[in-house]
């Protein structure tokens, strides 16, 4: 592999998606309120910011799994720079730190744009990333993987998303949060999964290890039910613009993840059923960033505030 593959390898592009979903939707739910981007800068460093929260965590995972013995040569899932040997300990630890830096960076424009707070929620969501796999008790290794992933990449990103444009909370973000975090939630089940075998013999007693392949399967489920069901129940309630309803149009992409993680146990299936995941929160969450009665979508508001800059700075 060529240096660029492996550390592409290393960011594990395929949950990307787990990144930006919630930055999208954060941010759309804020135009649904004004009717119009407050905070160009803001959007694109929320963006940036989650993004290499989330490779950071990625190159975290993977350098204190391969530490730890989590990570052997008979693993299912795609290839890890560290166990393999494809890239030494101490330069995926740098990379890792690197990552983390950028989105310090990154954090710390918003703080200057939405006050401190944002510099807090930054640091608690990279804490939770290092510690997921690293540090002397990784709660990963506990079963409780899952639920970080639903607050820090459901209802903290999205929230924070929405907050630092507006600088308030409502209704309407925390509600979509919830679908969000759901099928973010939903990678990391198949991910678990996938790793049930491997994971027992390294004694890493994930949620999937812990209740069962049976009884995670089910979870899988109930997390899809659980995002369509969130959207039209927090339209009402906030009587947000309902044209986010565009987003139960991606349902039919569930189905084939969905039938692979209920009856498939090879590693090839339930790869393709996390990259489909991942691909299933970024076309919900794209679909649902609309703006206003009209729907109007979400990227033409952000190109559109940008050329206003640019028309009123010539």
């Amino acid at each position: 592999m060529s240096p660029l593959r492996i550390w592409i390898a290393a960011s594990r592009p395929r949950t990307l998606p787990a990144a930006i979903a919630p930055v999208l939707v954060g941010t759309a739910a804020a135009i649904a309120e004004t009717g119009e981007l407050p905070r160009v800068g803001a959007f694109i460093a929320a963006m940036i910011g989650s993004i290499f929260i989330q490779i950071g965590t990625n190159l975290a995972n993977d350098y204190s799994d391969a530490m730890r013995g989590a990570d052997t040569a008979d693993r299912l899932g795609p290839v890890r720079v560290t166990a393999s040997g494809l890239a030494a300990p101490r330069r995926v630890l740098a990379a890792t730190w690197i990552a983390f830096a950028v989105a310090v960076a990154c954090g710390i424009y918003l703080a200057t744009v939405a006050g401190p707070v944002i510099i807090a929620v930054g640091a608690l969501s990279i804490l939770a990333g290092v510690l997921y796999t690293g540090g002397p008790r990784p709660y990963g290794y506990a079963g409780l993987g899952e639920l970080f992933v639903f607050l820090f990449f459901g209802l903290v990103a999205v929230n924070g998303s929405y907050y630092v444009q507006l600088e308030e909370l409502d209704v309407l973000p925390i509600g979509l949060s919830v679908g969000v975090g759901a099928l973010a939630t939903a990678i990391l089940v198949v991910n678990n999964v996938r790793d049930i075998p491997t994971d027992q013999r390294a004694g890493k007693m994930t949620l999937a290890v812990r209740i069962g392949r049976e009884a995670a399967r089910r979870l899988y489920l109930a997390l899809l039910v659980l995002a369509y069901l969130a959207l039209p129940v927090t339209l009402a309630m906030s009587d947000g613009p309902w044209a986010a309803m565009l987003g139960a149009l991606s349902a039919p992409l569930a189905i084939a993840p969905l039938r692979a993680v209920q009856t498939r146990t090879d590693g090839a299936s339930l790869n393709r059923a996390l990259a489909g995941t991942g691909a299933l929160l970024g076309v919900y969450s794209v679909l649902r960033a609309t703006r206003g009665a009209r729907g109007d979508p979400l990227l033409p508001s952000v190109q559109g505030a940008l050329y206003d800059r640019q028309r009123a700075a010539s």
